[in-house]
């Protein structure tokens, strides 16, 4: 009779499992303890103890958590969360014996440490680490280089509009430093020039100060008198180059450009009101315009330390190159 009556309360048991795993998770009721006597010697007599497997699943679904304390798992990962249907109870296994190096703990410890089928070991952990990463070697010279390749771009940044360098006439933007990509380019203290007493560049010059007042100078003193009334007056200069991290005529294995200093720029023609201009290229040698040009070429020598034009060499054929270098021997001019 006795062991008829455990085969009836191991049947009930089993059909009350499910309600047990879904019992109210707020119930105030405590759950019975565990009896840990000695089993009978009749196996009419069995208790269930502690590690009977049908005392784990209860203590497993009444003591797990209704509902997983750890973050949701981000959508869009390639892993997906196996769904648990509410009519299967989650029945673990008493963990074998292990030792310290063996790893995580399984069976009912892991579920009571929330690591259940609702959430699978690794779906939800961080899956990159929240500590930043070691700079790589050559790191800061990349950022460097990527800052300052195509030079031409780099000096279009946003600048402070208003006078320059201490002058109302000129008129342009105040730049932050511009680094160079190669030992010796750049300028500590850049301005791109768009105006000089009404006189319009027609491509705004990123130069230093030095450059830009000698520019002034020169369409004052030479440019605006020596042209005159032609034409109805100078409207712009046509400027053709100014900054730029290079070699002297993008020659290899030349001297650095004064050019990648900002102290030089290249005029390639006298824009008039009337809209013609006055080229380089296309006037030199011959005319009143070609006579204006060579006036406008000894002129400028003196006020700038290097003067070049069409008859230096074949890379100065369409412009006057211009810089504020300075030499013992005085201005240098061809």
């Amino acid at each position: 009779m006795r062991f008829a009556r455990a085969v009836a309360a191991i049947a009930v048991l089993g059909i009350a499992l499910p309600a047990l795993a879904y019992a109210p998770a707020q119930s105030l009721r405590p759950l019975p303890r565990p009896d840990t006597s000695p089993a009978p010697q009749s196996p009419a007599d069995r208790v269930l103890g502690p590690t009977d497997p049908l005392v784990v699943t209860i203590i497993a679904t009444d003591l797990a958590p209704s509902s997983s304390l750890r973050p949701i798992y981000r959508p869009g990962r390639a892993e997906q969360v196996t769904e648990i249907r509410s009519d299967q109870p989650i029945v673990a296994e008493l963990p074998p014996q292990e030792t310290e190096t063996q790893g995580p703990p399984r069976g009912l410890l892991a579920l009571l440490a929330g690591q259940n089928r609702r959430n699978p070991p690794g779906v939800t952990a961080v899956r990159i680490s929240l500590r930043p990463l070691e700079r790589p070697a050559g790191l800061a010279a990349a950022i460097r280089a990527a800052e300052t390749r195509g030079t031409p771009g780099r000096v279009t940044q946003p600048g402070q509009r208003g006078a320059l360098c201490g002058q109302r006439g000129i008129i342009g933007d105040r730049l932050e430093r511009i680094p160079g990509r190669i030992n010796g380019c750049g300028i500590s203290e850049p301005v791109r020039v768009r105006e000089i007493d009404g006189i319009t560049l027609a491509q705004p010059a990123t130069v230093n100060c030095d450059t830009a007042l000698a520019l002034q100078d020169w369409l004052n003193d030479a440019v605006i008198p020596t042209v005159g009334r032609r034409g109805g007056g100078v409207a712009s200069l046509r400027v053709v180059a100014s900054y730029s991290c290079r070699t002297r005529n993008n020659q290899p294995g030349a001297r650095l450009s004064e050019h990648a200093t900002g102290n030089a720029i290249d005029i390639a023609g006298i824009g008039l009101v009337d809209g013609s201009e006055i080229s380089v290229l296309d006037d030199w040698g011959g005319g009143r315009e070609g006579r204006i040009l060579r006036q406008l070429h000894e002129a400028a020598c003196g006020t700038f330390g290097t003067v070049l034009g069409p008859e230096s060499d074949r890379f100065h054929r369409d412009h006057f190159h211009l810089d504020v270098a300075s030499y013992r021997s005085g201005s240098y001019c061809r």
